[in-house]
Protein backbone atom coordinates (compact mmCIF):
# COMPACT_ATOMS: atom_id res chain seq x y z
CA UNK A 1 0.00 0.00 0.00
CA UNK A 2 1.51 3.70 -1.00
CA UNK A 3 1.88 6.21 1.52
CA UNK A 4 0.78 9.57 2.55
CA UNK A 5 2.75 11.65 4.41
CA UNK A 6 2.48 15.34 5.82
CA UNK A 7 5.30 17.75 5.71
CA UNK A 8 5.30 20.96 8.16
CA UNK A 9 7.22 23.59 6.77
CA UNK A 10 7.90 22.62 2.82
CA UNK A 11 9.16 26.41 2.49
CA UNK A 12 11.92 25.95 4.14
CA UNK A 13 15.57 24.20 3.14
CA UNK A 14 15.21 21.27 4.97
CA UNK A 15 11.22 20.89 4.22
CA UNK A 16 11.67 21.74 0.60
CA UNK A 17 14.05 18.91 -0.02
CA UNK A 18 12.18 16.49 2.15
CA UNK A 19 9.23 17.47 0.20
CA UNK A 20 11.59 16.59 -3.53
CA UNK A 21 12.41 13.19 -2.16
CA UNK A 22 9.15 12.55 -1.18
CA UNK A 23 7.33 13.06 -4.51
CA UNK A 24 10.32 11.05 -6.41
CA UNK A 25 9.62 8.30 -4.43
CA UNK A 26 7.15 5.55 -5.66
CA UNK A 27 6.02 4.44 -2.24
CA UNK A 28 4.07 7.42 -1.93
CA UNK A 29 0.75 8.47 -3.28
CA UNK A 30 -0.08 12.08 -2.07
CA UNK A 31 2.23 14.32 0.00
CA UNK A 32 0.03 16.64 2.31
CA UNK A 33 1.22 20.09 3.18
CA UNK A 34 -0.36 22.61 5.72
CA UNK A 35 1.02 25.83 5.66
CA UNK A 36 0.21 29.80 5.20
CA UNK A 37 0.74 30.14 2.00
CA UNK A 38 0.85 28.27 -1.24
CA UNK A 39 4.01 26.41 -2.62
CA UNK A 40 4.98 27.11 -6.53
CA UNK A 41 4.85 23.30 -7.58
CA UNK A 42 2.07 21.81 -9.08
CA UNK A 43 2.36 18.24 -8.63
CA UNK A 44 -0.43 15.76 -8.79
CA UNK A 45 0.91 14.28 -5.82
CA UNK A 46 0.21 17.64 -3.33
CA UNK A 47 -2.74 18.45 -1.79
CA UNK A 48 -2.21 21.78 0.20
CA UNK A 49 -4.05 23.52 3.51
CA UNK A 50 -3.76 26.93 3.26
CA UNK A 51 -4.22 29.03 6.47
CA UNK A 52 -2.95 30.16 10.30
CA UNK A 53 -0.80 26.89 11.35
CA UNK A 54 0.09 28.29 14.68
CA UNK A 55 -3.85 27.45 14.80
CA UNK A 56 -2.91 23.64 13.45
CA UNK A 57 -5.99 22.20 15.23
CA UNK A 58 -8.59 23.90 12.75
CA UNK A 59 -7.08 21.26 10.35
CA UNK A 60 -7.61 18.21 12.42
CA UNK A 61 -10.24 16.61 10.21
CA UNK A 62 -7.82 16.82 7.25
CA UNK A 63 -4.55 15.64 9.54
CA UNK A 64 -4.18 12.01 8.43
CA UNK A 65 -1.40 10.74 6.87
CA UNK A 66 0.92 7.57 7.89
CA UNK A 67 3.71 9.83 8.53
CA UNK A 68 4.86 13.41 9.56
CA UNK A 69 7.66 15.31 8.58
CA UNK A 70 8.32 18.19 10.71
CA UNK A 71 10.59 21.07 9.40
CA UNK A 72 9.13 24.27 11.42
CA UNK A 73 11.83 27.12 12.39
CA UNK A 74 12.04 30.34 12.63
CA UNK A 75 15.23 32.42 14.04
CA UNK A 76 15.78 35.24 16.75
CA UNK A 77 16.15 37.90 13.72
CA UNK A 78 13.15 36.74 11.35
CA UNK A 79 10.78 36.61 14.78
CA UNK A 80 12.36 39.16 17.07
CA UNK A 81 8.83 38.65 19.48
CA UNK A 82 9.65 36.03 21.70
CA UNK A 83 6.03 34.68 22.61
CA UNK A 84 5.10 34.62 18.58
CA UNK A 85 8.81 32.44 18.37
CA UNK A 86 7.42 30.41 20.74
CA UNK A 87 4.12 29.67 18.85
CA UNK A 88 6.26 28.93 16.05
CA UNK A 89 9.03 26.02 17.11
CA UNK A 90 7.24 25.19 20.15
CA UNK A 91 3.42 25.50 19.67
CA UNK A 92 3.43 24.26 16.00
CA UNK A 93 5.20 20.67 16.25
CA UNK A 94 3.66 20.23 19.90
CA UNK A 95 0.11 20.44 18.58
CA UNK A 96 1.20 18.75 15.27
CA UNK A 97 2.49 15.51 17.96
CA UNK A 98 -1.14 15.89 19.57
CA UNK A 99 -3.44 15.58 16.46
CA UNK A 100 -0.65 12.95 15.62
CA UNK A 101 -1.27 10.84 18.62
CA UNK A 102 -5.24 11.86 18.44
CA UNK A 103 -5.22 10.54 14.72
CA UNK A 104 -3.39 7.38 15.38
CA UNK A 105 -0.70 8.80 12.67
CA UNK A 106 2.28 6.46 14.69
CA UNK A 107 5.34 8.45 13.25
CA UNK A 108 6.56 11.67 13.36
CA UNK A 109 10.29 13.22 13.02
CA UNK A 110 10.80 16.72 14.00
CA UNK A 111 13.73 18.92 13.36
CA UNK A 112 15.21 20.29 16.64
CA UNK A 113 18.74 21.80 16.89
CA UNK A 114 22.16 20.89 18.73
CA UNK A 115 22.13 22.24 22.29
CA UNK A 116 18.43 21.47 22.53
CA UNK A 117 17.68 21.83 26.86
CA UNK A 118 14.42 22.47 28.52
CA UNK A 119 16.53 23.57 31.47
CA UNK A 120 18.64 26.36 29.30
CA UNK A 121 19.01 29.48 30.25
CA UNK A 122 19.20 30.76 26.81
CA UNK A 123 15.82 30.88 25.31
CA UNK A 124 16.32 29.29 21.79
CA UNK A 125 17.62 26.27 23.33
CA UNK A 126 15.73 26.33 25.79
CA UNK A 127 12.22 26.77 23.93
CA UNK A 128 13.87 23.42 21.66
CA UNK A 129 14.01 21.15 24.37
CA UNK A 130 10.57 21.84 26.26
CA UNK A 131 9.66 21.49 22.64
CA UNK A 132 11.25 17.74 22.70
CA UNK A 133 9.79 17.08 25.77
CA UNK A 134 6.72 17.84 25.07
CA UNK A 135 6.74 16.08 22.01
CA UNK A 136 7.67 12.69 23.41
CA UNK A 137 5.19 13.04 26.15
CA UNK A 138 2.62 12.10 23.67
CA UNK A 139 4.36 8.70 22.98
CA UNK A 140 3.89 8.42 19.71
CA UNK A 141 5.41 4.60 18.88
CA UNK A 142 7.88 6.26 16.14
CA UNK A 143 8.79 9.51 17.24
CA UNK A 144 12.34 11.27 15.89
CA UNK A 145 13.84 13.78 16.95
CA UNK A 146 16.98 15.37 14.99
CA UNK A 147 19.56 17.66 16.22
CA UNK A 148 21.52 19.28 13.37
CA UNK A 149 24.12 21.61 14.35
CA UNK A 150 24.71 24.49 11.69
CA UNK A 151 22.27 23.60 8.51
CA UNK A 152 23.87 24.32 5.46
CA UNK A 153 22.62 24.21 1.71
CA UNK A 154 21.06 27.00 -1.01
CA UNK A 155 18.70 29.11 0.56
CA UNK A 156 16.39 31.91 -1.37
CA UNK A 157 17.68 33.69 1.42
CA UNK A 158 20.53 35.94 2.34
CA UNK A 159 21.88 35.27 5.66
CA UNK A 160 25.51 37.06 6.33
CA UNK A 161 26.17 35.70 9.81
CA UNK A 162 25.65 32.17 8.51
CA UNK A 163 27.69 32.99 5.56
CA UNK A 164 30.58 33.75 8.05
CA UNK A 165 29.27 30.60 10.27
CA UNK A 166 29.86 28.32 7.36
CA UNK A 167 33.71 29.63 6.13
CA UNK A 168 34.60 28.69 9.86
CA UNK A 169 32.87 25.46 9.87
CA UNK A 170 34.31 24.08 6.83
CA UNK A 171 37.39 25.02 8.27
CA UNK A 172 36.86 23.34 11.63
CA UNK A 173 34.75 20.69 10.87
CA UNK A 174 37.62 18.03 10.44
CA UNK A 175 39.01 19.04 13.68
CA UNK A 176 35.35 18.17 15.57
CA UNK A 177 36.06 14.54 15.94
CA UNK A 178 35.25 11.90 19.06
CA UNK A 179 32.57 13.16 20.77
CA UNK A 180 32.57 16.58 19.47
CA UNK A 181 31.33 15.27 15.84
CA UNK A 182 28.09 16.08 16.79
CA UNK A 183 29.27 20.03 16.20
CA UNK A 184 29.74 19.15 12.45
CA UNK A 185 27.88 21.74 10.48
CA UNK A 186 25.56 19.24 8.05
CA UNK A 187 23.89 19.79 4.61
CA UNK A 188 20.23 19.99 4.25
CA UNK A 189 20.06 17.18 2.16
CA UNK A 190 21.55 14.67 4.30
CA UNK A 191 18.60 15.78 7.04
CA UNK A 192 16.22 15.19 4.36
CA UNK A 193 17.39 11.75 3.23
CA UNK A 194 17.62 10.70 7.12
CA UNK A 195 13.97 11.52 7.91
CA UNK A 196 13.13 9.46 5.22
CA UNK A 197 14.95 6.53 5.99
CA UNK A 198 14.12 6.75 9.66
CA UNK A 199 10.37 7.04 8.57
CA UNK A 200 10.57 3.82 6.40
CA UNK A 201 12.73 1.69 8.62
CA UNK A 202 11.41 2.96 12.10
CA UNK A 203 14.96 2.20 14.37
CA UNK A 204 14.50 2.57 18.34
CA UNK A 205 16.64 5.54 18.54
CA UNK A 206 14.71 8.69 19.62
CA UNK A 207 16.88 11.35 18.94
CA UNK A 208 19.66 11.52 16.57
CA UNK A 209 22.26 14.63 16.83
CA UNK A 210 24.58 15.66 13.58
CA UNK A 211 26.75 12.79 13.18
CA UNK A 212 24.26 10.34 13.57
CA UNK A 213 21.87 12.16 11.46
CA UNK A 214 24.74 12.25 8.98
CA UNK A 215 25.60 8.79 9.27
CA UNK A 216 21.86 7.67 8.38
CA UNK A 217 21.79 10.10 5.09
CA UNK A 218 25.14 7.58 3.91
CA UNK A 219 23.71 4.19 5.22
Amino acid sequence: MKKIAIVLGASGLTGNLVLENLLKDENYQEIKLFSRKAMPLKNPKVTEYLGDITQLKTFEKDFNAHEVYCCIGTTAKKTPDQDLYHQIDFGIPVEAAKLCKKNKIDTFLVVSAIGANAKSSIFYNRTKGEMEQAVLEQNIPNTYILRPSLIIGKRNETRFAEKIALYLFKFFNPLFFGKYKKYRAIEASAIAKSMIKLANEKPKIKILESNEIYNWAVK
